[in-house]
């Protein structure tokens, strides 16, 4: 503690927060794609000037969102007719995912320089996708960020292998084909990630119990009723349907967001030339820091309307890079990294191609297959 009973973190944070952003930091040189992966702390160091984070931009960022979901869904309540109420609902959905993009910052604690404010920042934004903070920060920073890709480990949309898929129930085939069809995005996120894996997940899926997590899952169970209640008690105010404001002001908003998160969580790492590994010794060959992610580009400002989240390659290499700086980062990499990273132009004939070929892995060719195993892409190369 120091004299003024302030905490010497926090006196660091205050004054790393009132300094200047650093001067736009040189690029690398181009390494050559047949030449050695520079090790990671090399190609984090980098990005390492990019990882300066700001107070007040975060915090405005924070507050446009809030007021932007709050002022969508009042005027969801106030208006009379039911084809403005769903599209409000609709742009609801999408405005919740851009509150989870804060949240999922200030879970990384990329937000702000403030530990503790990342904390209640980050459960706060995430309260409207009903996401329970600690548990999303055990599965996504520690599991999903920690082995990208990794068949056993990472769960977010691992492929099944033919033999394994074989060996399903027929219902549970048949699931799998419902997911992957390129329409299932967001059923599969829903089910898998959020109901069995976020929303009270069992001791199957968390072996773990610890008090925070019950704490989070009950802060969004209530806020659950408290958004359903409120939703309810306007409707008998203003003598509107009861069941045209929950569909319009609370399914719907939350269909679309799970709609939203399981498609772009399906584009950050399901494309032909992104390999899965079963071997974590061949994994750990394979230096996948920027070959597991896709970068996912769009036209017409889309990539800004959600936070620069598709700039994932460098968010998967140092995940301290602000949201607010990842579109630097992202170029940086592929300036000193040409050839080595998946750049994709966005367009639905792609995705619904991508979906057509990507079902199964064969975890021995390193190559995506159809559901009869046959192979849809050339095999990945094989780590040395």
């Amino acid at each position: 503690m120091t004299a003024l009973g302030q905490p010497a973190v926090s006196r660091h944070a205050a004054a790393h927060d009132r300094a200047a952003a650093p001067a736009e930091p040189a690029l690398p040189d181009p390494i050559a794609a047949d030449a050695p992966l520079p090790h990671r702390k090399v190609i984090r160091g980098w990005l390492a000037p990019l990882s300066h984070r700001s107070t007040p931009l975060a915090l405005a960022l924070f507050a446009l969102d809030v007021a932007a979901f709050a002022g969508t869904l009042a005027a969801l309540v106030w208006v009379e007719s039911a084809l403005a109420k769903l599209a409000l609902g609709v742009l609801t959905g999408l405005l919740i995912a851009r509150l989870f993009i804060i949240g999922h910052d200030a879970c990384h604690q990329s937000l702000t320089p403030r530990r503790r404010l990342n904390k209640w920042l980050g459960r706060i934004a995430f309260l409207p996708s009903l996401t329970p903070y600690s548990l999303w920060e055990v599965g996504h920073n520690v599991v999903h960020h920690g082995y990208t890709n990794l068949k056993g480990f990472d769960f977010v949309w691992a492929p099944y292998s033919k033999a394994e898929f074989e060996a399903l129930p027929r219902w549970r085939r048949a699931l799998e084909r419902l997911y992957r069809n390129g329409l299932g995005a967001g059923l599969y996120y829903l089910i898998e990630i959020w109901w069995l894996k976020l929303f009270f997940p069992s001791r199957r899926q968390m072996a773990t119990r610890r008090p925070i997590f019950l704490a989070d899952c009950l802060l969004c169970a209530v806020f659950a009723l408290a958004w359903i209640g409120g939703l309810a008690w306007a409707a008998i105010a203003s003598g509107q349907s009861v069941w045209l404001m929950l569909l319009a002001g609370f399914a719907l908003p939350f269909l679309v967001w799970n709609a939203a998160v399981g498609f772009v969580l399906y584009v950050h790492h399901t494309h032909a030339e992104v390999a899965w590994y079963a071997s974590k010794a061949m994994w750990a060959r394979a230096q996948p820091i920027v070959s597991t992610t896709v970068h996912l580009r769009f036209r017409h400002g889309v990539g800004t309307l959600l936070h620069h989240i598709m700039e994932h390659t460098a968010h998967h290499v140092d995940m301290s890079v602000p949201l607010y700086r990842l579109k630097r980062a992202q170029a940086m990499l592929e300036h000193a990294l040409p050839g080595r990273i998946v750049v994709q132009n966005f367009s639905w004939r792609w995705y619904f191609d991508t979906a057509r070929r990507c079902k199964l892995y064969d975890f021995e060719a390193l190559c995506w297959t159809d559901f009869r195993g046959r192979p849809t892409t050339e095999p990945s190369p094989v780590p040395a």
